[in-house]
Formats: structure tokens, sequence, C-alpha cells
């Protein structure tokens, strides 16, 4: 077995022994590109396992970009990724979802011409659950997607569209849970939902990263939090000073 394949069974094994602990996540002097142009410029992060993280920022910040590179969609230019104690930069996000890593990404990453029946039975691909017990814990969450099962997902509205993207981090052990712009184009009772489960999967002990352009959901969800503007992390600190410091720092 290679050392990457290796690692990544350490961690899928730790992961196992922890009974739903959340995985550590350390991000160190990371940078990133899209051709010639790089987007992070060292970035710093360290976010304890079991904790709520909320990464806010205006657009263009490097948010998005940052989370492709947790998520193993872009590889880092230079420094580190870590989850674990183990380094997880060199896997595929095919790899790092099996280890419990999951990623849902802005425009809410679902397979419009399946059913949602059928999307949720996707979501097993990580093994160790039945496509029964995810649609009993989706439809436990989310009653309304109970009522959609036959219907095809592109013809969803975008709250339900989110509700079963979120219903992937129900699927299994779920360590690390990346979430970017969640609340985008959705109406406020939508959002606080949404949340709700967000926090009731972190109580649970699930480490959560949240991506927000919009602060104040995400502040009432997370332990701590931080602004990134140009492609770096230029504030850090607790929920109620990051609320002070946004407006501030998004002018």
């Amino acid at each position: 077995m290679s050392a990457g394949g290796q690692a990544l069974s350490g961690l899928a094994g730790a992961a196992d022994v922890a009974g739903g602990a959340g995985a550590g996540l350390s991000v160190d002097g990371v940078r990133a590109a899209y051709g010639r142009i790089e987007v992070l410029h060292g970035v710093d992060l360290h976010v304890p396992g079991g904790s709520v993280f909320a990464l806010l920022g205006p657009n263009g910040a490097g948010k998005s970009t940052l989370l492709k590179v947790i998520n193993g969609r872009l590889r880092p230019t230079r420094g580190a990724v870590t989850v674990d104690g183990v380094q997880a930069s060199p896997w595929t996000p095919e790899a790092l979802a099996r280890a419990g890593v999951i990623a849902i990404p802005e425009g809410r990453g679902v397979f419009p011409n399946l059913t949602v029946r059928d999307n949720l039975r996707m979501w097993t691909y990580r093994g160790g659950i039945s496509s029964a017990e995810v649609e009993a814990r989706a439809y436990e969450q989310f009653p309304r997607l109970k009522e959609r099962r036959k219907q095809l997902a592109g013809t969803l509205s975008g709250g339900e569209q989110q509700m079963l993207a979120i219903s992937r981090a129900l699927a299994g052990e779920t360590k690390l849970l990346l979430l970017d712009e969640i609340s985008m184009g959705l109406a406020p009772i939508v959002v606080g939902h949404l949340y709700e489960l967000v926090a009731a999967i972190a109580a649970g002990g699930v480490t959560v990263v949240i991506v927000e352009q919009f602060a104040a959901t995400a502040l009432g969800v997370a332990d701590r939090a931080g602004i990134m503007l140009h492609g770096r992390i230029a504030h850090e600190g607790s929920p109620q000073e990051m609320a002070a410091a946004a407006e501030t720092a998004y002018l």
C-alpha cells in the first residue's frame, strides 16, 4: 500500500475508534493558484476537533478556494492540510469522503436528473451504511424529502435541494463537514431550519467549517470565527468579536 493509502487507512481506523468524534483540522502556510494567478497567499487555520468555525468574508476573498484545497479538489502549491494529524493534501475528494470529510459545495451538489431517493442512495458510496438507513435518517431530519422522494432533484425548490445536499452528512461517520454558502438564495426561514440541523450535527461531535458571506446565522452556531480578505485570514476571534469586526472589514 502507498504511504497515502496507509495514512488514509489510519485516519479511517481512528474515526471508527472515536465513535463519531470530530476530526481536528490544520491548514499551514497554504498557497493555491488557478493557473498563474495565486488566490491563497499563505493561509493558516486551526480548528479543534468537535468545534464549529465560521469563515466570513466578501466575494473573491478566497473562502471557497480554501475549502476546495481542504476537500482535495485543488492541490496547494505550497503548505499542507492535516486532518486528525494526518497530512491530507495529496488525497482525492473520494478518499477524503471515505475518511469522513464531507463537503457541501456552493450550488448544492445534488444529482438533478436522479430522484430524491436515488440521490440518497448515492450517499452510500462511502460504505458502512445501507440505503434504508440513509433514507431513514434523512426523512427524520427533513420530512419534506420523504414527501418528494420520487421527485427529480432538479425540480425541487432551492431549500429542498439544500436539505438533500446536507443529508449527505447524515450518511455514515462524518468527521469533518465543510459547508460553502448554504444560505445563498434561500428564504430566512429555510436558512434558519438548515442551521438548526448544522447545530445538531455539531452537537454530535462533528467538526464543522462554515463559509458564509452573510455573517449573522453562521456566527450563531460557531465556537470561533475568522474573516478572510485578499487570500489571507485577516482577523480571527470569538463570534462576538468577529460580528463587531465584520462590517468594518468588508468595507
